[in-house]
């Protein structure tokens, strides 16, 4: 339940309208092209609602601005080495957790409490101890493990085995015990294609 729908749903229209932007496109499941980011966010509160429908507000916006302009930081604007990628990960995280905030405000949020709720949760503090945190980082690897899981495997045809073995043991890890359950209740479309991978990689095989 919202506090104030209206304001709610200008929130979302201005994430929107700032995920709109996104050059780059993607395909959706209707064959039409789409900013990708406006789709991934769209993916995310479909999965939330599916997995959390009762979650709270703060936990609704997060979902939607979770990348929210994530083409504006490239990964190529930082070092191409592990500590450029920590450092452009962080970046991002306080890019969006910024741009969350200043959008709510646009929009007429002036609880500084559920602006402060949503840029923690989007910025990744207090992941496995944070409820609202946690929240968001199982709705992002459950969209990662349904929509894009696929994709990124064909990326990298080098991986072996143990890689794939070790990315997914890292996202597992990284799941509530409530995630878990859902991924393998059946509520969940996995790739039929890594279903084996995935079952050993949780397996612990």
């Amino acid at each position: 339940m919202t506090t104030d729908p209206a304001r709610f749903e200008r929130a979302i229209a201005l994430f929107d309208a700032a995920n709109s932007e996104d050059p780059r496109q993607e395909t959706g499941p209707d064959g039409k092209r789409y900013p990708r980011e406006l789709l991934y966010a769209h993916r995310m509160s479909e999965m939330l609602a599916r997995y959390a429908p009762d979650a709270p507000e703060a936990v609704k916006l997060a979902v939607r601005a979770q990348h929210i302009q994530r083409w504006k930081t490239p990964r190529d604007s930082y070092p191409m080495d592990r500590n450029g990628y920590l450092q452009w990960r962080t970046g991002l995280y306080q890019f969006h957790a910024v741009t969350a905030g200043r959008l709510m405000r646009e929009a007429g949020y002036d609880d500084e409490d559920i602006i402060e709720r949503v840029q923690k949760a989007v910025g990744k503090r207090g992941m496995k101890v944070h409820a609202e945190t946690q929240l968001l980082e199982d709705v992002t690897d459950l969209v990662f493990l349904e929509h894009y899981l696929v994709d990124f495997a064909g990326q990298k045809p080098d991986y072996s085995e143990e890689k794939w073995l070790e990315i997914l043991r890292k996202t597992w890890r990284k799941m509530s015990d409530d995630a878990h359950a859902f991924a393998l209740s059946g509520k969940l479309a996995l790739p039929e294609a890594l279903l084996p991978l995935i079952r050993k990689a949780v397996a612990g095989g």
